[in-house]
C-alpha cells in the first residue's frame, strides 16, 4: 500500500498544481471584470444612475482579491454575496418594468456570465482542495450536472416547436359596400394581392388543421447577387400569380415568368442595372411588377411593368417576356425626365409601379440625408399602353397635370412616396404614404406645403392626380417617421353601417382609420403634447402630435401609448457591455417618443427607430374576421447631428457616395447626421429584448387579441456569432404577413430564417420551415389547378445583415412536385 501511495501521489499532486493554476487564472479574469464594472459603474453613477454596477463590480474586485490570498471560506461568501447581489438586481428591475416577453433573455444576459464564472470558479477551487474521491469533489460534480440538466430543461422547455393542428373557427363574411376587383383565390394580382393592400386570400385549402402537412415542392433561383461590396442588395419581392404565370423580380430588377406547379422558368427579362446607379441606394430591392392586360394573341396585349435603379420603367410581353415598343420609346419610360438627378440612382423606384386601371403609378425613394436640394419626391402616372404621361403629383405642384415646360424640373427636396401605393378604382382614388423633405432630421427651411405632405397619407383621383384629401401623422417630422407601412383599404362597420375605410400603420406605431372617400377619422386621434426645449439651429418644434387611441400603439411594445423606456431596459450579455449601454442612456437626450435632435451632448435616443413600429411590410387584414395582423420592430436608434464646419463627407451629387460616408452630410442644412442602431461593443442592442413582435388586433372592437416576440436567435447573436437557440426572443424584422380565409398568417420577416404560420385568431404556431436565405418579403398565396401553394421570396437584407440568397421557396400540402433547385 505504502509504495502504491508513492506511486499515486505525484500524479495526484500534479493534478492539484493544474486546478490549483486554473483557480487562480479565474480569480484574475473575475478580479479584472470587477475592476471594469467598478470603473464604469462609477463614471455611471457620476452621471445619475444607478449604484449597482459599481457594487457589483467591488464586491467581484473583493472576491478575487480573497481568492488570491487563499482565504477560503471568505472567498465563498464575497462570492456569494456578489451573485446575491446581481441577482436580486437583475429579478428586482425586470419585475419594474413588468415581465417583459422574453425577460428571460433580459435576465441571462445580466446574470449568467457572472454566475458562470463563480460557479466555476468555486468548483475549481473545491477540485484543487481535495483529493480525487472525496465528498466535495463528488457534491461538486453533481451540481455541476444538475445545472446542465436544469438548463437543458429550460432549453428544452423555450424551444420554439409547432403546437400541432387547431380547429377551424366559424366566421362571417363581412359583405361589401362597393363593387370590388380583388384577388380570388386563384390569383395574387399586385404586391399585397390586390391593390387594396390587404395581404388577403380567401383560399382556404391550407387550413389550422392541415398546415402541419405543407411541404416544400419546389425553388426557383434566380442567380442575381450583389455586383460589390459597394452594393447592398434585398430583394423584398412578392410574386404575382396571374392566371397560369407567376411572375417575380430580383434586386436588380431582372424579371423571370414562372410555371406555378412546377417553377418552370418560362421566360427571363435581364434590363443590365448598372451596378454604379444601385450603389446610392440605402437597399436595392424590387418589392413587386406590376401587370396590366388580359391574355390575347396581339403581343402585348397583357403587360408586366418593372422599374430599374438607373430610372428606367420598362413594359414587358407577359407572354414572351420581350419589351413592348408600343410603349415610350422602344418599351421603356425615361423616369430620369424632369428630375434633374446629379447621380445615377439618386432617385429610383424600389416598391414597384402600381396598375390601376389604365394607368401605371410610379414613385420613388430619393437617396435619405445627403441633400437639401434632392430630387423631387414627384409621383408620377402614366398610360399603361401608350407610355405618355397622364399626371405628376407633388406637394409644390397644384396642378397635377400642368407639363412641365422646357428645362424646368420637378420641385426639389420634397417629400417622396417610396413605399407601395394602394387605389380603389370604385371611388376613382390614389392612396400615396409619403415620407420627409430632403433631410430627415432638420426642417427649418421646409415649407407650409411639405409639412402638410410630410409622412402623410394623401388621396389623389385616378384620373387628374388632383388632392381629394389628406392627413399627416407626424407634424414637422424631425425623425424620419415616413410612412412605410402601404395603405390599406377595406369595408368596417363604423356606428351599425358598413363604411370604406383606409387603415394605416406608421412608424410610430398608430393604427389610423380614415373614411375612403373623405378622409373623415373613424377612429379617434388625439393630439398629445410632444417633448419641446433644447432644439437646433434654425429649427422649429410642434408643440403636439397626432395619436390614434381607439388601437393598441406598436412604437414598440404593445399598449395603448407608445412605449417610453428607462434605464433599466438596457441590455448587455456581460457586466460590461450592460454598463456601457446604460452610460450611454444616460449619457443621450430622451424624453419619449419625439424627443427632438440635438447636436450638444451625445446626441438622442430615437425611439422607435427609424425601421420603425411599423415599416414596408404593411398590414394584413382578415376581411372575414375584421382582424389586423401587424409585425413590427423595437429597436432605437442613436442620432447625433453634426455642425456643417464638422461635416466633411461629400454628399451624392456632390462626388460623394454613400458606402463611404460616415456622416450623412443633409449638404444645404446646418447639420449632418449620424444615426446607427443602439448597439453594444459587442454588436448586439443595447435595449433589452423583445426586439421584435407579432400581433392581432380586432378592429371592431379595438382590443389587442394577442401579441408575442417574432423571431428567435437561431441566426443571430453577439459579434454576429449566431446562437442556435430557437427560442423566441423577437428580433427586428422588415416584411409583411399574408392572411388567408382559413385563418392562416404566414410571416417570414424575422432575423432567423424561418417562414411560420400562425392561427389568426389565436396567435398559435402551427407550421415552420428552414428558408436557405433571410425571409425580409411578404409571403403570397394562389391556388392552380386546384392545388393551394404559399410562395416565399428568400434573398436575406445587407443591411439586417441574414443571410443572402437569390431564392424563390414554394410549399403546398402532400408531397407532390419536385423539390430541388431550378435555373
Amino acid at each position: 500500500m505504502d509504495q502504491l501511495y508513492r506511486e499515486v501521489q505525484p500524479a495526484s499532486a500534479r493534478q492539484s498544481r493544474g486546478w490549483l493554476l486554473l483557480h487562480r487564472g479565474l480569480l484574475i479574469v473575475l478580479g479584472l471584470l470587477g475592476v471594469g464594472q467598478a470603473v464604469l459603474g462609477g463614471w455611471l453613477l457620476a452621471l445619475g444612475g444607478s449604484p449597482m454596477h459599481l457594487v457589483c463590480g467591488l464586491l467581484l474586485l473583493i472576491a478575487a482579491w480573497l481568492g488570491l490570498r487563499s482565504t477560503g471560506r471568505a472567498e465563498v461568501l464575497a462570492s456569494g454575496l456578489a451573485a446575491a447581489v446581481a441577482l436580486g438586481w437583475a429579478l428586482t428591475e425586470i419585475a419594474g418594468k413588468g415581465w417583459m416577453p422574453s425577460w428571460i433573455f433580459d435576465f441571462a444576459g445580466r446574470v449568467a456570465l457572472l454566475l458562470i464564472l463563480l460557479t466555476a470558479m468555486l468548483a475549481v477551487s473545491v477540485m484543487a482542495r481535495h483529493r480525487p474521491g472525496h465528498w466535495a469533489r463528488r457534491a461538486v460534480g453533481g451540481a455541476m450536472a444538475a445545472c446542465l440538466l436544469l438548463v437543458s430543461g429550460l432549453v428544452v422547455l423555450l424551444w420554439e416547436r409547432p403546437q400541432g393542428p387547431a380547429q377551424i373557427a366559424a366566421h362571417s363574411t363581412l359583405p361589401s359596400t362597393a363593387n370590388e376587383v380583388t384577388n380570388t383565390a386563384q390569383n395574387w394580382s399586385a404586391y399585397a394581392g390586390s391593390n387594396f393592400g390587404r395581404h388577403y386570400s380567401p383560399a382556404a385549402q391550407i387550413t389550422p388543421a392541415n398546415v402541419h402537412g405543407l411541404q416544400e415542392v419546389w425553388r426557383h433561383r434566380s442567380g442575381d447577387t450583389a455586383p460589390n461590396e459597394r452594393v447592398f442588395f434585398s430583394s423584398q419581392n412578392t410574386p404575382l400569380k396571374v392566371d397560369d404565370t407567376l411572375y417575380l423580380c430580383s434586386s436588380s430588377a431582372q424579371v423571370f415568368a414562372l410555371d406555378p406547379a412546377t417553377g418552370e422558368q418560362r421566360w427571363h427579362y435581364d434590363p443590365a442595372t448598372p451596378a454604379r446607379a444601385m450603389e446610392s441606394l440605402f437597399s436595392v430591392a424590387c418589392r413587386a411588377v406590376g401587370h396590366h392586360g388580359v391574355r390575347g394573341e396581339a403581343a402585348c396585349s397583357e403587360r408586366i411593368f418593372t422599374a430599374t435603379a438607373d430610372g428606367r420603367l420598362i413594359a414587358l410581353d407577359a407572354r414572351r417576356g420581350q419589351p413592348c415598343t408600343n410603349f415610350g420609346t422602344a418599351g421603356t419610360v425615361d423616369l430620369t425626365e424632369g428630375m434633374g438627378l446629379r447621380d445615377p440612382g439618386f432617385a429610383s423606384n424600389t416598391s414597384g409601379p402600381a396598375v390601376v386601371g389604365d394607368f401605371v403609378i410610379i414613385g420613388q425613394q430619393v437617396s435619405d440625408n445627403q441633400r437639401r436640394d434632392a430630387p423631387s419626391g414627384v409621383v408620377r402616372a402614366y398610360d399603361a399602353r401608350s407610355g405618355a404621361l397622364a399626371w405628376a403629383w407633388d406637394a409644390h405642384r397644384p396642378d397635377a397635370r400642368a407639363p412641365l415646360a422646357a428645362g424646368e424640373i420637378y420641385p426639389r427636396g420634397t417629400p417622396n412616396v417610396w413605399t407601395v401605393i394602394s387605389a380603389d378604382e370604385s371611388l376613382g382614388l390614389v392612396f400615396l404614404g409619403t415620407g420627409n423633405s430632403g433631410a430627415d432630421h432638420w426642417g427649418g427651411d421646409r415649407t407650409e406645403e411639405e409639412d402638410r405632405y410630410t409622412a402623410a397619407i394623401v388621396a389623389v383621383e385616378l384620373e387628374t392626380g388632383a388632392t381629394r384629401w389628406s392627413f399627416a401623422t407626424v407634424d414637422h417630422d424631425l425623425w424620419d417617421y415616413d410612412i412605410g407601412a402601404q395603405p390599406t383599404v377595406l369595408d368596417i362597420p363604423i356606428d351599425g353601417q358598413v363604411r370604406r375605410a383606409v387603415l394605416l400603420g406608421t412608424k410610430t406605431g398608430s393604427l389610423f382609420l380614415f373614411d375612403a372617400a373623405t378622409g373623415e377619422a373613424l377612429r379617434p386621434i388625439e393630439r398629445r403634447p410632444a417633448p419641446q426645449g433644447e432644439t437646433l439651429t434654425g429649427e422649429r418644434l410642434s408643440p403636439t402630435q397626432p395619436q390614434s387611441t381607439f388601437y393598441p400603439n406598436f412604437a414598440a411594445h404593445p399598449g395603448q401609448d407608445p412605449e417610453r423606456i428607462d434605464a433599466r431596459h438596457t441590455f448587455g450579455i456581460s457586466p460590461l457591455d450592460a454598463a456601457w449601454c446604460r452610460i450611454q442612456f444616460h449619457r443621450m437626450r430622451y424624453e419619449g417618443i419625439y424627443t427632438p435632435p440635438v447636436s450638444t451632448g451625445n446626441g438622442m435616443l430615437l425611439f422607435p427607430g427609424t425601421i420603425g413600429g411599423l415599416n414596408w411590410g404593411g398590414v394584413g387584414v382578415d376581411t372575414g374576421r375584421l382582424i389586423a395582423i401587424t409585425n413590427h420592430s423595437r429597436l432605437p436608434n442613436h442620432v447625433v447631428m453634426v455642425p456643417r464646419a464638422q461635416v466633411t463627407d461629400v454628399a451624392v451629387g456632390d462626388g460623394g457616395a454613400r458606402p463611404d460616408q460616415v456622416v450623412a452630410p443633409q449638404a444645404g442644412t446646418p447639420y449632418g447626421a449620424i444615426r446607427p442602431i443602439w448597439f453594444s461593443p459587442l454588436n448586439m442592442p443595447c435595449i433589452a429584448p423583445p426586439w421584435g413582435y407579432l400581433a392581432a388586433t380586432d378592429l371592431v372592437s379595438g382590443d389587442l387579441l394577442w401579441s408575442q416576440p417574432l423571431g428567435t436567435a437561431f441566426d443571430t447573436g453577439p459579434l454576429g456569432l449566431p446562437l442556435r437557440l430557437r427560442i423566441p426572443v423577437g428580433t427586428p424584422n422588415i416584411g409583411g404577413p399574408l392572411v388567408t380565409g382559413s385563418g392562416l398568417t404566414f410571416i417570414g420577416a424575422a432575423q432567423d430564417n424561418y417562414l411560420r404560420a400562425f392561427q389568426t385568431e389565436t396567435g398559435r404556431l402551427l407550421w415552420s420551415a428552414r428558408l436557405p436565405a433571410g425571409g425580409q418579403a411578404s409571403p403570397m398565396t394562389y391556388v392552380h389547378e386546384g392545388r393551394q401553394y404559399v410562395a416565399m421570396v428568400a434573398t436575406g437584407h445587407s443591411r439586417l445583415e441574414t443571410a443572402p440568397g437569390d431564392h424563390l421557396v414554394v410549399y403546398a400540402l402532400g408531397g407532390e412536385g419536385e423539390v430541388g433547385a431550378r435555373p
